[in-house]
C-alpha cells in the first residue's frame, strides 16, 4: 500500500508522521522504520488545495511545492508578513540550539511550543506576547540589539545537537539573553513582556544529558525504488536520526520525503538513495555519497 508523506509533526511533544488524506504515524525512540519511494515525487499544493498540475518537483529541494503553489502559500504567509491583521495573540521567543546557538522568533500563542518542536530548538524560553505586528517589530528590535539571527540552518543546528553542555548551562545562556531583552527600551507598547522560563526539549527528542548520536550522513534525496530502514534513536525539528545496518547513524530529513509515495521496506532493506556524508564533528565539511 502506498502512503503520500506530508511530513513530520509535533503534537503534545511525540513525532509523528502524517501521510496525504489525515493518516498520521506515531514514532517511537527504538522502534524499526523502514520504506521504499514510489514513482516521482509530486507538489503538495498549497493552504489545503491540491496543485492542480500535480507538478512533479525536484528531490532535492526542502519544499514539495512547485513555483505557482509556492507564491501562492508565501502569499498568505506569517512569516512573509502576508497577514497583518491576523487577530490572535502572538509571542516572541528566544529558541537554542546548542551554546551559543540561539535565535529570535514568533509564533501564535495558540500553538504553544509546537513551532519550537518543529525548528529543532533543544531549549526555549517566551520574551513577550501580543498582537502581530507588535510581536513583529519586537523580534527586530531583539535580533538587532542582541545580535541574534531569526534563521538558523539545519545543517548548524544538526552540527552542535550532538555535544550539548548540561542544563544548568543551558539555562543560564537564556536567562541572560532573556535579562538582557525585557530590559531594552523600545519595545512595542501592546506587547506584553512574559517572566523567565526556561524549557527543555531534550528529552522529547530523544537526546540524552549532553546531546545525541553523532550523524555520519543525511539523506540529501529520494529516487524512485530507493530505500532507507533504520532503528530510531532521535529526532527534532523535522530530522529522523536513524541507526543503520553498517553501525553508522544517519539523519533522514523529513522535508525531502514530502511530496512521495513511500511502501513499507522490512528493516534489512539498508539505504539505497543519495546521502551526504558529514565528516567527524570540528572538521564540518560535507561531501557527496551513498550509504
Amino acid at each position: 500500500m502506498e502512503w503520500r508523506c506530508a511530513g513530520l509533526g509535533w503534537p503534545d511533544g511525540t513525532p509523528e508522521l502524517r501521510w496525504e488524506g489525515g493518516r498520521r504515524s506515531v514514532l517511537a525512540y527504538g522502534q524499526d522504520i523502514g520504506f521504499r519511494a514510489v514513482g516521482e515525487r509530486r507538489c503538495v499544493g498549497a493552504r489545503g488545495n491540491p496543485c492542480p498540475l500535480r507538478a512533479v518537483v525536484p528531490g532535492r529541494a526542502t519544499q514539495a511545492r512547485c513555483p505557482e503553489c509556492a507564491r501562492l502559500d508565501r502569499a498568505f504567509s506569517v512569516a512573509a508578513d502576508g497577514v497583518p491583521d491576523d487577530p490572535r495573540t502572538y509571542r516572541v521567543y528566544l529558541a537554542w540550539f546548542g551554546a551559543g546557538l540561539v535565535k529570535v522568533g514568533i509564533t501564535a500563542e495558540q500553538r504553544g511550543a509546537v513551532r519550537l518542536l518543529e525548528q529543532g530548538a533543544v531549549a526555549f524560553c517566551w520574551l513577550g506576547r501580543g498582537p502581530l505586528m507588535a510581536a513583529r517589530r519586537t523580534e527586530e528590535l531583539l535580533r538587532a540589539a542582541l545580535g541574534v539571527p531569526d534563521r538558523v540552518p539545519y545543517a548548524r543546528k544538526r552540527g552542535v545537537r550532538g555535544a550539548l553542555p548540561v542544563w544548568a548551562e543551558r539555562e543560564r545562556e537564556l536567562a541572560g539573553l532573556h535579562g538582557r531583552a525585557v530590559a531594552l527600551d523600545g519595545w512595542a507598547e501592546a506587547l506584553e513582556r512574559v517572566p523567565f522560563e526556561a524549557v527543555d526539549h531534550a528529552g522529547a527528542f530523544g537526546l540524552g544529558a549532553l546531546g545525541g548520536p553523532v550523524a555520519d550522513g543525511v539523506v540529501r534525496e529520494l529516487v524512485d525504488g530507493g530505500a532507507v530502514a533504520g532503528r530510531l534513536v532521535a529526532a527534532a525539528g523535522p530530522d529522523l536520526q536513524l541507526a543503520v545496518a553498517d553501525g553508522g547513524v544517519l539523519v533522514v530529513d523529513t522535508r525531502v520525503l514530502v511530496g512521495w509515495a513511500l511502501v513499507a521496506a522490512d528493516a534489512g532493506a539498508g539505504v539505497s538513495v543519495p546521502v551526504l556524508a558529514v565528516e567527524p564533528a570540528g572538521g564540518g565539511a560535507e561531501q557527496d555519497g551513498l550509504f
